[in-house]
């Protein structure tokens, strides 16, 4: 059964960086909850994947003038309920800014910030303006991610768990000449790509208490993380030659692994609506807050910076020695 939405229920909302590659994930998970996109900012015009979502919403090229219009309707009583910020990494923090202070809470994609002190100082301006800031942490909506959850309460505490993560998403050479290669405004390969990925282990597991980098290039990180319940050996890259043969033979360039005890968990399927999963949750109260991504920002910040160890062979990605 279809349930009308009314109009008094729908929320408005604003979007910063509409032209990225993330953009159509938050302005589907908008339609799809009902609500509607009022407006929009990108430096860039090529956003006529609006069209698709909202042909009527508002466009801006200048953070200023989609700054006064989200202040202009919060007088006429139009303002928006939320700002949705797809814009580049390092833009985060100030777009979160400008979202809470023109009275809308903030819906940030992955990483939040940067730096684990920026939650800190957003946290401040959540209490100066009564807004939230809610980010998009997919994994801890998965299904399969769920019920691995859940199985292991049951379990309850058996000791520390032995996990393998292994993360390949192929990108061409425009990854690195592109603002996400620049580690001053991605935060670099671990951050960029694997802070989700991070963020479902301390939600699985437990706190970070032990961290250990083994290999750190632009294009492929590796290490070595203690948890409460787990040791995980880890691997992050964006290069396709580094594949697996039979995920290439596949034609696949993107391949995911987690291990636990030397069982595959599979959960390669099961994305598409993600984002939306989290819009919806969010809207009913039940989003996830600074405090909830707080683990894995603290965790890419110490990878980014922590000196290169040679790894013991226990704590070395079995799939490392491939790449030497």
């Amino acid at each position: 059964m279809t349930h009308e939405i009314s109009a008094a229920n729908i929320k408005r909302f604003g979007l910063t960086g509409a032209s990225g590659y993330i953009a159509p994930r938050h302005m589907k998970a908008i339609k799809d909850t009902g609500n509607v996109l009022t407006a929009a900012l990108d430096p860039f015009d090529s956003v006529g994947i609006m069209d698709s979502y909202f042909p009527q919403c508002e466009f801006f090229t200048q953070p200023e003038k989609f700054e006064r219009y989200l202040h202009d309707t919060r007088r006429r009583g139009e303002g928006a309920d939320y700002v949705s910020i797809c814009s580049p990494n390092h833009m985060h923090d100030p777009h979160i800014r400008l979202a809470l202070r023109a009275g809308s809470d903030a819906i940030c994609e992955k990483p939040i910030v940067l730096h684990p002190g920026d939650i800190d100082a957003l946290k401040e301006v959540e209490a100066e303006t009564g807004q939230r800031v809610w980010t998009i942490l997919q994994l801890r909506t998965h299904a399969a991610l769920v019920a691995l959850k859940e199985r292991l309460e049951a379990e309850g505490d058996t000791g520390q768990k032995d996990v393998d993560l292994t993360y390949m998403t192929s990108r061409g050479t425009w990854y690195l000449r592109s603002w996400k290669g620049r580690e001053e405004e991605s935060g670099g390969l671990a951050t960029n790509i694997g802070v989700h990925f991070f963020d479902m282990l301390t939600w699985l597991f437990g706190e970070l208490t032990h961290v250990e980098v083994h290999e750190r290039t632009p294009t492929l990180n590796a290490g070595y993380l203690e948890l409460e319940r787990a040791r995980v050996r880890w691997l992050l890259s964006i290069d396709e030659t580094l594949l697996p043969e039979v995920v290439r033979l596949k034609g696949q360039r993107t391949y995911r692994s987690i291990t636990i005890d030397g069982q595959e968990i599979e959960f390669s399927e099961g994305f598409t609506d993600l984002h939306t999963d989290v819009y919806r949750r969010t809207l009913a109260g039940q989003g996830f807050s600074l405090d909830d991504t707080r683990g894995a920002i603290e965790t890419v910040s110490r990878i980014r910076t922590l000196p290169l160890v040679s790894p013991a062979p226990a704590t070395r990605s079995p799939l490392l020695s491939r790449y030497e």
